[in-house]
């Protein structure tokens, strides 16, 4: 009776990579990898296995050689032909392919996605491009972590403070956005996100983004943002009125009918000045210029002079009256 009419055990597979199987069993296994492709697939597995486990022997936990053995012939010694005791290392070798595999696989996965990448600005915007060819432009004082290598089926990242992101399109691994409890989804598109006090803005220039928090989901498309505040129970869905959140990444400051308001909360934000507006029927002044590259007291200076305003500084704060 030919003793390799059932199916192949791992052990003797096992045998066959480390050189210890003899004339005979080299010669079934062949013909039956020769035969079947789940022989083949089990072979490859072993070979990527043993691979890892040599390069992983350090990191793999201590090991009773002795009972491991003892475990792995009980399960496959019945109705087979005694099984030679491999050398001691190949005995720890084995052992790792089965009671390791775990380890190993998180070896492998580790290496494949390589090191995490930690890109942080500082006093001013900062540009970079991801594995995946996605350019982001992160604000001053933000930071985007993400992993050396893309693999598996998603683009995962993380997001600290605020960034514009140009996606690279690719439908088969979605490009993910971890910010605050938010998670951000998108295929291929531009948009910018910017976290604050708790608080999550995305606002969509090109193409479809899926924002989620917990078990809402909302979608947006271009000129379309959300605001994701703590505690809200709905994701409402508006119309983003202004570019002026586009000032770190192009320099300018562009109004388009904006409300004083507004352009005063961008200043204060973009130059960390603090500026007030005293009176509140000011607030809603509507303002339509493009300020490119100017110093704040420049920009105040043009402001004053269409509203008939006057700018009055007290200490650190600088008054519109």
């Amino acid at each position: 009776m030919n003793p390799y009419q059932a199916p192949l055990s791992d052990d003797l597979l096992v045998a066959y990579l480390l050189g210890e199987a003899t004339a005979d069993e080299r010669q079934a296994i062949e013909a039956a990898a020769a035969a079947s492709e789940d022989v083949r697939m089990r072979l490859e597995q072993f070979r990527r296995l043993l691979e890892a486990s040599r390069t992983v022997q350090q990191d793999v936990p201590p090991v009773d050689v002795n009972a491991a053995w003892e475990r792995f012939e009980e399960r496959v010694a019945s109705g087979r032909a005694p099984r030679r005791r491999f050398g001691w290392l190949r005995v720890a070798a084995l052992v790792a392919v089965f009671a390791g595999l775990a380890l190993l696989a998180r070896t492998l996965l580790a290496d494949r996605e390589g090191q995490p990448v930690l890109v942080a600005a500082q006093d001013a915007p900062l540009r970079d491009t991801l594995p995946d060819g996605s350019v982001i432009t992160l604000n001053r004082g933000s930071s985007l972590t993400y992993q050396e290598r893309f693999t598996g089926d998603s683009r995962p990242v993380a997001l600290k403070g605020e960034a514009f992101f140009s996606v690279t399109p690719d439908k088969k691994k979605p490009f993910v956005i971890t910010v605050n409890d938010v998670t951000v989804t998108v295929v291929g598109t531009s948009f910018n996100i910017r976290s604050k006090g708790g608080r999550t803005e995305v606002i969509v220039e090109t193409g479809i983004v899926r924002v989620r928090q917990g078990a809402r989901e909302v979608t947006l498309r271009p000129a379309e943002r959300v605001l994701v505040q703590p505690g809200d129970t709905v994701l409402n869905v508006a119309t983003a009125n202004d570019k002026l959140y586009a000032y770190y990444r192009s320099g300018e400051f562009v109004c388009d009918n904006t409300p004083l308001w507004r352009l005063v909360e961008v200043l204060n934000e973009a130059y960390g000045s603090s500026i007030v507006i005293d009176r509140p029927e000011l607030r809603n002044l509507p303002l339509t210029t493009t300020f490119r590259n100017e110093s704040v007291d420049a920009v105040l200076e043009v402001v004053a002079a269409t509203f008939n305003l006057q700018v009055q500084r007290g200490g650190s704060i600088i008054h519109l009256r």
